[in-house]
């Protein structure tokens, strides 16, 4: 795949290696480019960054002036805006679609010079993370709401393998390489019908010391509630471990059910949504918790 230059950003093929004199690797010490993520109060940068999952790349093994941290369909760009970074080729690019975290708006306008067409500039919303704000008894009595005829199950490793080939909640696996890594870094529970997954809340990506939470109903479940059944589940799970379950939401139906949940929505950001056709519609699923 070729990407055509808009504004600045010439004309650059995606699997060059120097594009223009800058050489872009991976970064087999993540936390080279710690200082330039700092304040970015974002768990799936620091599985990055920890080297738990995803990737980091720069433009220099050490002390790197521009840097990407990748994990699933997220890619965070932070340091001096630098084109080479935007359009670097990694095993992720594959995808259809993907959601570019531009560190500033300098970032953005590069974005959008890059991309053009093929980003829809959107927003999403940051959520505060405090540890100490969960209502637990509360939290039981969203579960105990469980209607009749469905259990809770929490993710084992028949289960785990059995989600990742189900289209529409395969992320409540895919991001972790086999069972093991999900035993140590992920956690999550399905709400089952009749053997069927039909709602859940599981990890789209762990880090040391917690989870970035990701929630999905099967289309003809929603508007149940099941999503807060689950929701609630999931987080007192990992206040028993000693885990923080981490939210970021991608519109406000996410956004109002993490307050419901007990988390309060900090600010929002702005991120582009990139797709391989250019088309923005239907995408809803992509990137977000679908209730």
């Amino acid at each position: 795949m070729q990407f055509t230059e808009k504004f600045d950003c010439g004309i650059l093929p995606i699997d060059s290696f120097h594009g223009g004199g800058s050489m872009i690797i991976e970064l087999k010490e993540p936390k080279e480019a710690e200082a330039l993520f700092g304040g970015w109060q974002e768990t799936m940068i620091w599985s990055c960054l920890q080297g738990v999952m995803g990737k980091v790349y720069g433009d220099s093994p050490k002390n790197p002036a521009s840097a990407s941290a990748v994990l699933g369909d997220f890619h965070f760009f932070a340091g001096k805006p630098k084109k080479e970074i935007i359009l670097y080729e990694t095993e992720y690019f594959g995808k259809d679609f993907r959601i570019l975290v531009p560190g500033d708006e300098h970032w953005g306008e590069m974005i959008e010079s890059c991309f053009g067409d093929q980003v829809k500039k959107t927003v999403r919303y940051a959520v505060k993370k405090e540890p100490d704000v969960f209502d637990r008894e509360r939290l039981h009595g969203m579960t105990d709401k469980l209607p009749e005829g469905y259990t809770l199950k929490m993710i084992d490793e028949p289960l785990f393998w059995r989600l990742r080939e189900t289209d529409w909640c395969r992320d409540w696996a895919a991001q972790y390489a086999d069972y093991a890594a999900f035993q140590k870094y992920g956690l999550g529970v399905v709400m089952m019908k009749e053997g069927e997954p039909v709602s859940g809340a599981s990890s789209y990506s762990g880090y040391s010391g917690g989870i970035e939470v990701e929630i999905d109903t099967r289309e003809d479940c929603r508007r149940r509630g099941f999503a807060s059944i689950c929701g609630a589940k999931l987080i007192l799970e990992c206040l028993e471990r000693g885990w923080y379950p981490s939210w970021d939401a991608h519109n406000r139906r996410s956004a109002a059910l993490a307050e419901k949940l007990g988390y309060h929505i900090d600010h929002e950001y702005t991120v582009y949504e990139w797709t391989a056709s250019g088309s923005h519609s239907g995408i809803e699923g992509y990137a977000g918790k679908d209730l």
